[in-house]
């Protein structure tokens, strides 16, 4: 069965443009909230906003019997990250960023966490002749490079997403994240792929995954869902459940076995029972795929026929059994 975890912000209180959601909670009292969810033993946490105090947050894993899943390190929250981190045109904003992305990698090493995440939202444009993308192209492959070099032996994962808190992120697409890394020519280097942030970016969240499988490199995960025009957080399988089947399935037959970490928001529902639909819907799907076998799936993916395949996921995937 998978492991999961939660990006542990989404443990507290939250809040869009109208309202606030859920109780302010400090991080210890997120942690042990979290120990209390069925089926999850791993927790995301920010650096440095959320967390900076290592002693202490060892302290609480120890407590708790949670493990650290990632440490996600936050570029964009700085005043100076507003227009840009790792594109600004000032060289000493993006030496501050780099400088984060190492000082999260050492806060990392010291919790006993195996990679740093990081998702440049503030990088990005929102209208013609902005950028030199160039330019920017080129100073995020040097600062991700740079921060990739820092102690390798901790790898440091970008994630992607079509936008916010720009128009447009410069790092957008898991083809562009793979083009990204390989542009650094360093190593040390993997990709996030957050399931909602492939599927309203327009793309096949299972495509994603096999790109960067078979590209060789590294690969974390964040489960949710949305409706494809927004990244709403909702549960997973709430939107999109064959997409979130084949996802799964692409995962399973690679052998994927490190944390699914819910990128979800309660907003409005009791979370514990929020967090612990993500774990429940994946561990029936995962015990589906198990009971097809992997010669089935193999089969039926890429068939010639797809009505027959069709009629396999009416049967098979959906439940709706053989007409008598």
């Amino acid at each position: 069965m998978p492991k999961y975890a939660v990006i542990t912000g989404f443990l507290g209180k939250t809040k869009d443009r109208f309202h606030d959601y859920g109780e302010a909670r400090d991080l210890g009292e997120r942690i042990r909230l979290l120990a209390s969810i069925e089926g999850y033993s791993g927790a995301e946490v920010v650096y440095p906003y959320e967390a900076n105090d290592a002693p202490a947050l060892s302290a609480l894993f120890r407590e708790t019997g949670i493990s650290p899943a990632a440490i996600n390190v936050n570029v964009k929250a700085e005043p100076e990250f507003r227009s840009g981190g790792l594109t600004s045109r000032d060289p000493g904003v993006r030496a501050k960023a780099v400088r984060l992305i190492k000082e999260a990698k050492d806060f990392a090493l010291a919790v006993g966490a195996d990679k740093v995440t990081c998702c440049p939202l503030g990088d990005g444009y929102e209208f013609a002749f902005q950028y030199d993308y160039s330019a920017a192209w080129r100073n995020l492959a040097d600062c991700f490079g740079e921060a990739a070099s820092y102690k390798p032996e901790l790898p440091l994962f970008i994630e992607y997403k079509p936008s916010e808190t720009r128009g447009r992120c410069f790092v957008d697409s898991a083809a562009k994240t793979v083009c990204l890394i390989a542009a650094t020519g360093a190593k040390g280097l993997g990709v996030t792929l957050d399931f909602g942030h492939s599927v309203y970016g327009g793309f096949t969240p299972a495509e994603d995954a096999a790109l960067v499988l078979d590209s060789g490199l590294p690969l974390y995960v964040h489960i949710n869902d949305n409706d494809g025009k927004w990244d709403w957080d909702y549960s997973c399988g709430t939107k999109h459940y064959l997409e979130y089947v084949e996802f799964l399935a692409y995962l399973k037959r690679a052998g994927y076995d490190d944390f699914l970490t819910s990128d979800s928001s309660p907003t409005r529902w009791e979370p514990k029972a929020f967090f612990a639909a993500n774990a429940r819907l994946t561990n029936r799907v995962w015990e589906l795929l198990e009971r097809l076998g992997e010669a089935e799936l193999k089969r039926r993916i890429g068939a010639a026929d797809y009505m027959e395949t069709w009629r396999w996921i009416e049967e098979d995937l959906l439940g709706l059994g053989r007409k008598r």
